[in-house]
């Protein structure tokens, strides 16, 4: 087994910048990659080893005309402490979708970022 492969999200968002630093405030990410050229930016961000990419323009123009599905992608961000996670992102400007709990074999909450990505966060219960 390659222990360098690994599937990246790469969500294309309109106004980067802002999504960057939503992330960041969220969710604790750091950005370990940065590409910015006159059409917009392309950046990798990393929570705690989990890493996904981010790319789009630097203002609030349409990236195409392409409306964003909200339920065509969700993500699950894996965390010890969804509960602080949650609460974060939501201070940060996220939208609750349903609050932390427990259901399922699993404990997570699901949020909507303010660039219309749908988040859930938390942790499989057998797990911890």
């Amino acid at each position: 087994m390659n222990k360098n492969n690994s599937i990246q999200p790469w969500l294309s968002v309109q106004n980067a910048a802002a999504a960057v630093s939503f992330y960041k405030n969220a969710f604790n990410a750091t950005e370990t990659y940065r590409l910015e050229t006159p059409d917009g930016l392309v950046i990798k961000l990393s929570v705690n080893g989990a890493e996904f990419w981010i790319s789009g323009n630097n203002d609030d123009k349409t990236i195409n005309d392409k409306e964003l599905q909200a339920e065509n992608i969700r993500m699950i961000l894996i965390v010890d402490d969804p509960e602080s996670f949650f609460k974060k992102s939501i201070d940060a400007g996220a939208t609750e979708i349903f609050p932390v709990g427990e259901e399922h074999g699993w404990k997570l909450g699901r949020i909507v970022d303010p660039f219309g990505l749908h988040w859930e966060i938390g942790h499989p219960v057998d797990a911890h």
